[in-house]
């Protein structure tokens, strides 16, 4: 699972990459910071089944605290995008190559206005224009790439629409665009209209989810409450803050719960309490600092991702080794059982027999569609 993050300059990508990922990297209001991506591992968060089944669960990726499991996602912060990026502008092309691998990206917006479409100070800018001038130019980007591919096809107009998508499919595999992306978009707006074709194509393969960075301050949310309801998928965000909690936790001085609030237990000087009753207030106005929040959206929601555990021993909740729960699999909605055992191993898929559901003890064929938080022992040859 990888997610990208994009934006304009000085957004706040790189803020936001700190704060998911807690990795140092280069933070700066000066334009295209950024020049190789950050790439790190982030976490989302689920319910842990441990409190269900009355056990202590152990990790072998990410980490259980307080009954939430954090499972593991690959982060991408790539350079900041300006208006003509497709074309080559600052070094969009470079930046939109990076983005080839990611499964769903979040735009990182300058909600406050404090900085125009190129990243420089400025005041009263509207983030609505941030918000589409982006999406116009990664819808631009996947249009330039399917026209260029398209012209490798030869009679392409005479073909069906199953050769045609699988001819499709061939050409734009270096853009992770699945066969059934490409199914819905023929059937629904058709190739002849490639501008159009393009842009859906893109919203099935790289669906954008947006974070309204900076809500810490008022201009920000006065954006917010002005483009909430057109942008349903427009989630408030303050990376500082995050990073801020993080390291207090790291301190000793509050517990902290990703996506939560925070309890005080160190000692604070004035300093300190004046930070963390500033970011009590966002926490209060708006449920979090928003990070966790936009994690678990875009893989859970806007990719329809689900989290399966898969065991050794359905009765222990162990693998060969004796370790509980000690994995989670990322899978999207809808797969079978056989296909979860080849995405554990090829030779369990090969080799599998049928599973046993651990809260029903019920057997399983290979064709049962694996729910969310399903616990499931596999039987294999």
């Amino acid at each position: 699972m990888i997610i990208g993050l994009v934006g304009k300059p000085s957004a706040g990508k790189s803020s936001f990459f700190k704060a998911a990922t807690m990795i140092e990297v280069a933070i700066s209001s000066i334009p295209f910071t950024t020049i190789k991506p950050n790439v790190g591992i982030a976490y989302v968060s689920i319910d842990c089944v441990c409190k269900e089944f009355g056990v202590k669960c152990n990790p072998r990726q990410g980490f259980c605290l307080n009954g939430k499991r954090f499972i593991p996602i690959k982060l991408i912060d790539v350079g900041g995008l300006i208006p003509g990026s497709h074309l080559g502008r600052g070094i969009g092309n470079k930046f939109l190559d990076e983005l080839r691998q990611a499964d769903g990206l979040i735009q990182i917006v300058d909600l406050s206005g404090l900085t125009d479409e190129e990243g420089k100070p400025t005041s009263n800018f509207d983030p609505e224009i941030e918000i589409k001038f982006l999406e116009d130019e990664i819808n631009k980007w996947f249009y330039e790439v399917i026209e260029r591919n398209l012209k490798k096809i030869r009679n392409w107009k005479r073909m069906d629409k199953n050769e045609l998508k699988n001819k499709l499919f061939e050409l734009l595999s270096g853009l992770q665009v699945k066969k059934e992306h490409i199914e819905i978009a023929l059937e629904e707006v058709g190739i002849e209209n490639l501008e159009e074709f393009s842009k859906r194509l893109r919203e099935l393969a790289k669906p954008i989810l947006i974070c309204g960075n900076k809500i810490d301050l008022k201009e920000a949310q006065k954006n917010y409450e002005r483009l909430k309801e057109k942008y349903k998928n427009l989630i408030p965000v303050s990376a500082e803050a995050e990073i801020a909690l993080k390291k207090a936790a790291k301190l000793g001085l509050i517990n902290y719960l990703p996506g939560n609030g925070f309890e005080i237990k160190g000692i604070l000087n004035e300093a300190q309490r004046k930070g963390l009753e500033k970011i009590k207030e966002i926490i209060k106005k708006f449920g979090s600092t928003g990070v966790q929040e936009c994690l678990n959206k875009i893989v859970f929601e806007i990719l329809n991702f689900i989290a399966v555990y898969p065991v050794a021993d359905v009765n222990k909740l162990t693998d060969k080794k004796g370790n509980v729960l000690p994995d989670v699999f990322l899978v999207e909605k809808g797969t079978k059982l056989k296909e979860f055992a080849f995405k554990i191993h090829s030779e369990i898929g090969e080799k599998f027999i049928a599973g046993i559901d651990a809260r029903t003890k019920r057997k399983l064929s290979g064709d049962y569609e694996l729910k969310h938080r399903d616990v499931i022992e596999i039987k294999h040859r």
